[in-house]
């Protein structure tokens, strides 16, 4: 039996939440829904328009809320990051270790500044993202740990990796180890801008195809280069033994290999979208290591998913991921 259930890579990145109305972003020149790279000064200047607003921290990073996700559902889970030895990476690397996640970062703290994600929500809970990674720009193969890599069932890796020009290599790298011993690759694209902007990079990272992809439906289409659902799902049975898209309010749809599963969706009062995918993702990579198919653990992601985006931030409070598991095993199968 593997030590791992799931071995993540993504960028360290402290979440610092605001609600935000439209005209904001109208003013400040904000692409609404999307995730932004942006420079220090370009962040800080965004910060001090918000600095009266009150905000809410916590770490985040799109592969590492799926991994904190899973670990507090049961997964034993490894994350390999990059942050600084600052105040920032303090917090963050406190965030893992109280969610049970083992880490490279008790070998290596650098000189530097730690990532931040400026996550700015509108009232109609649309989240839109502008990202200065800092130290986790510079996140390579040295932070890799090859030994837990090879004792995990999965790679998760996040797509907004393939922006960094030592991250990508990075994960083509982890990918060959773990295909060598026979651990099984999930990939997500992360965001609809990482298709769009940075498709080689991608295709780069997919390589000869992926044992689980996780997508969002304007993604699948971004990347199928067509506007039906119907013939991106074509496309994506291409590069993905198994994969999942999420659809929003309308549920998910998730490919086991063989059949295609409609995932109905649980009723959600949202306010905040951060986390949503990053949630299914974690929920649903429990699921199928812990004895869950495809189909099932695809309603659990749904039903966790719905609750991520009641709150405000990408994660939940620990004890509420140990409720959600409960309520989700006392429903009818």
């Amino acid at each position: 039996m593997q030590r791992y259930d799931v071995y993540g890579m993504g960028n360290a990145l402290v979440d610092m939440e605001f609600s935000v109305d439209d005209g904001f972003l109208e003013t400040m020149g904000v692409e609404k829904g999307y995730m932004t790279l942006v420079d220090e000064q370009r962040q800080f200047e965004l910060l001090e328009f918000l600095r009266d607003e009150p905000a809410h921290r916590s770490g985040g990073g799109s592969a590492a809320n799926t991994v904190v996700g899973s670990a507090l559902f049961g997964s034993k889970a490894f994350y390999s990051c990059l942050v600084s030895n600052d105040e920032m990476g303090d917090f963050y690397t406190g965030e893992l270790r109280r969610a049970g996640v083992d880490t490279n970062l008790t070998i290596r703290r650098a000189d530097g500044v730690t990532g931040k994600c400026l996550v700015m929500v509108t009232p109609d809970a649309e989240r839109t993202m502008n990202t200065y990674l800092g130290i986790s720009e510079s996140l390579s193969r040295d932070e890799i740990q090859p030994d837990a890599l090879r004792d995990s069932q999965y790679l998760y890796v996040e797509g907004y990796l393939v922006t960094s020009p030592t991250a990508r290599p990075a994960v083509v790298h982890a990918r060959e180890i773990a295909r060598e011993a026979g651990v099984k690759t999930a990939v997500s694209f992360s965001d609809p801008s990482m298709v769009r902007y940075f498709r080689l990079g991608l295709e780069e990272i997919v390589g000869q195809g992926v044992d689980l992809l996780f997508c969002n439906r304007e993604e699948a289409l971004l990347w199928g280069g067509c506007r039906t659902l119907a013939k991106a799902v074509d496309e994506l049975r291409r590069i993905a033994g198994t994969f999942a898209v999420t659809l929003g309010a309308d549920g998910a749809l998730v490919y086991d290999g063989d059949s295609l599963h409609e995932i109905d969706p649980f009723p959600a009062s949202a306010v905040d979208t951060n986390g949503a995918g990053d949630m299914f993702a974690g929920a649903f990579l429990y699921g199928i290591t812990h004895g869950m198919d495809h189909a099932r653990a695809g309603r659990f992601a749904s039903l966790a998913a719905s609750k991520v985006v009641g709150v405000f931030g990408p994660r939940l409070k620990p004890e509420e991921y140990e409720r959600t598991l409960a309520e989700f095993l006392a429903l009818k199968p």
